[in-house]
């Protein structure tokens, strides 16, 4: 047990990077959920947040364990930088994206398919309820089975299911102007390559990021996608 303990205390810090630059619309509350982010779990999680997409590079990467677009919005990295992610990926970094991470590269078919769908539209912030399809992962195991927020609650392009697992769903019947016909998926994760991408709908607003719930669940994001979790 003392072992174990010992090998716990001095484990290396999980190495983030947050990224949080918009090209489109800009979020009200990125300064919030940068400063959140960073006070996840200081002794575990050490996080650079940035918005210079010269960071992207094969040299940085390699010293990172994941990368989080936290409300980014349009074209956000060149055609290098994009190599660049994608190769950290494929070789088994992990991904973590929030909200309008959806809502960037539209013309980057293989970040489609890291996030797992890109947003369509959406209607007023308003509370609904979140329906936990598989409290067994760990990111959503400390959430109710059914789970009231207020959130911006994204529809999308394409139906998320289809190539994702996913955690959580939106449900229609609890709130006004959805367009998923029902079936609303808001958290999921899958694969790609040898990496991990996790991602979830919510966190639009600044209040998001002091809810304990919600940012349980993004410190457990991060872990788990770094595979230490």
């Amino acid at each position: 047990m003392v072992a174990a303990l010992l090998a716990t205390v001095l484990a290396p810090p999980i190495e983030v990077l947050v990224f949080s630059r918009t090209a489109a619309f800009r979020h009200d509350a990125i300064p919030a959920a940068v400063e959140a982010v960073r006070s996840l779990d200081p002794a575990t999680i050490r996080v650079v947040a940035t918005e210079d997409p010269s960071s992207f590079t094969g040299a940085r990467l390699s010293h990172c364990d994941v990368v989080v677009f936290l409300l980014t919005t349009g074209d956000v990295l060149d055609d290098r930088q994009q190599a660049a992610m994608e190769g950290f990926i494929e070789a088994g970094g992990g991904f973590v994206g929030v909200h309008s991470a959806s809502d960037t590269e539209y013309e980057w078919a293989w970040y489609g398919n890291l996030v797992g769908a890109y947003f369509l539209s959406h209607p007023a912030v308003q509370e609904a309820g979140v329906v936990i399809e598989d409290a067994s992962h760990p990111t959503v195991s400390h959430l109710p089975t059914a789970w009231t927020r207020t959130d911006e609650w994204y529809d999308f392009r394409s139906q998320p299911r289809r190539g994702v697992h996913v955690l959580a769903s939106v449900d229609e019947a609890t709130y006004q102007g959805g367009k998923m016909a029902g079936d609303h998926p808001v958290v999921w994760w899958k694969e790609v390559g040898k990496g991990r991408s996790w991602y979830t709908a919510m966190g639009h607003t600044k209040e998001s990021y002091s809810e304990p719930l919600f940012m349980e669940m993004l410190r457990k994001a991060v872990l788990w996608a770094a595979r230490k979790g």
